[in-house]
């Protein structure tokens, strides 16, 4: 993209770049951020509490769109906009513009400008594949591996973001960017290579705090075809959005509610098929729901 290289424009991939927006960071500074997933909210979050003028741009019609639906997206579209973020949605970056080096402007799509101090691109990752193809292993939106974390060459293991493996929650492969998927996959990863047989089978789980909200993710929730909501997102700062595909609950999103989060991962991994208005209705303890 045009003017991607000038001093101001940061992609946030790792501590280093924290560590670097961070330094830039001042109060009343104005501070673009492109991409309105967890990592572009989450930086909007913590830079409003430093004081920073916010702008997030978002190229589809809401965010947290690839991982959430609508009625959880209007939520913390809510909770930006009551705390002052200019949130822009349905419209992609042009370009980044400045001079003497430095960027000063982010031009959008329909050709309007933001002045700007700062740019975080925060937009997903693209896996690190390069030592795994030049060793010869198996890659397609990362290194392909069984349920046991090995590779295609069964001497050589892959674990984390960058490993496509097979996994019962999603149906097929996936490749999954999160702490909880690193941590677990990899101790099937260490197993493997003591010579054990252990299956990489956990329910996936996330989490992500912006301002005081702290939202947690259990499951997959892609195909899903019905929603049961415990509270009010329109309304309430605390709820829950379980996700249903054939009846069957496939994934929960919490927000403010650990409890249920708790025993929505253990709801997940049965596989159990809830009554909807038990599921909706915040007397009846989650865990009454669970097989005995």
């Amino acid at each position: 993209m045009s003017g991607a290289d000038l001093d101001g424009v940061r992609l946030l991939r790792s501590i280093a770049d924290v560590d670097a927006i961070r330094e830039r960071c001042r109060e009343g500074m104005h501070i673009t951020i492109v991409g309105g997933g967890f990592i572009g909210l989450e930086v909007a979050a913590s830079a409003r509490k430093l004081g920073l003028d916010v702008t997030v741009v978002e190229a589809l019609d809401r965010v947290l769109a690839r991982v959430t639906a609508p009625v959880v997206s209007r939520f913390f579209e809510r909770i930006h906009r009551e705390a002052g973020v200019d949130l822009r949605t349905g419209i992609g970056v042009q370009a980044f513009e400045g001079d003497d080096g430095r960027v000063s402007r982010v031009t959008l799509g329909d050709g309007t400008h933001i002045d700007t101090d700062l740019v975080v691109v925060g937009i997903g990752l693209i896996p690190n594949t390069e030592i795994a193809e030049a060793a010869g292993l198996a890659v397609d939106n990362g290194i392909i591996v069984d349920e046991c974390a090995r590779t295609s060459d069964p001497d050589i293991v892959a674990a984390g973001d960058c490993a496509n493996h097979p996994n019962r929650f999603a149906g097929g492969r996936t490749r999954l960017e999160s702490v909880q998927n690193a941590m677990e996959q990899a101790r099937v990863a260490a197993a493997t290579m003591l010579g054990a047989e252990e299956v990489y089978e956990a329910v996936p789980w996330f989490w992500s705090d912006q301002y005081d909200c702290k939202l947690q993710m259990a499951g997959l929730s892609g195909g899903f075809d019905a929603i049961v909501l415990r509270g009010d997102p329109e309304s309430e700062s605390r709820f829950s959005a379980f996700y249903l595909r054939e009846g069957r609950l496939i994934a929960a999103d919490s927000v403010g509610r650990p409890q249920d989060f708790m025993f929505a991962k253990k709801l997940v991994t049965a596989g159990i098929a809830p009554d909807p208005e038990q599921l909706a209705d915040p007397d009846v303890p989650l865990k009454e729901m669970l097989p005995a």
